[in-house]
């Protein structure tokens, strides 16, 4: 993909980050891998593990932005603060288990912790959303497996009817 037609927004869900306690590096590198594919940034912003501040995000995004591709990292564990999965869920009109299913399988080579990862993906309207950690090495190795699939998804997703097999 050369030129860039799918925009995306990064939300970084983190406590520290959004009280300027911790720096931010995840949402850089998410950033960063989807431009050199071509995609292009809307945004990128930092907010708490606050349910209610999470579901508004999202919904903005998706509903007012129109934008493509939302990518959060950060609250998909299992500490008492991480609600980003359950954030998501609610907002979804659709799961697709088999991007958050593929980036446990591919984690898992790699770390026995990546079975406590909790992300989900799912589509609001036209847009994707994905969950990916919170740190710059775990959602970097979850966007490798997945960002192959992006694409596609998103035009199936905006309704492109052609077929999905390849001969």
């Amino acid at each position: 993909m050369s030129e860039k037609h799918f925009s995306f927004v990064v939300i970084t869900i983190s406590d520290k980050g959004s009280e300027g306690k911790r720096v931010d590096t995840t949402g850089p590198t998410i950033s960063k891998m989807l431009e050199e594919k071509g995609f292009e940034e809307k945004d990128v912003v930092i907010i708490p593990d606050i349910m209610d501040v999470i579901k508004e995000k999202l919904v903005s995004y998706a509903d007012n932005s129109r934008v493509d591709l939302i990518v959060t990292n950060g609250g998909t564990g299992v500490s008492p603060t991480d609600v980003t999965p359950e954030a998501t869920r609610e907002v979804i009109d659709k799961e697709i288990p088999g991007m958050a299913e593929a980036m446990r399988m591919e984690s898992l080579k790699k770390t026995p912790h990546a079975m406590l990862s909790r992300a989900i993906c799912g589509v609001r309207k036209t847009t994707l959303i994905v969950n990916l950690p919170g740190s710059p090495r775990g959602a970097k190795e979850n966007l490798e497996v997945i960002l192959p699939a992006l694409p596609h998804a998103i035009e199936k997703i905006k309704g492109d009817p052609s077929d999905c097999a390849v001969l």
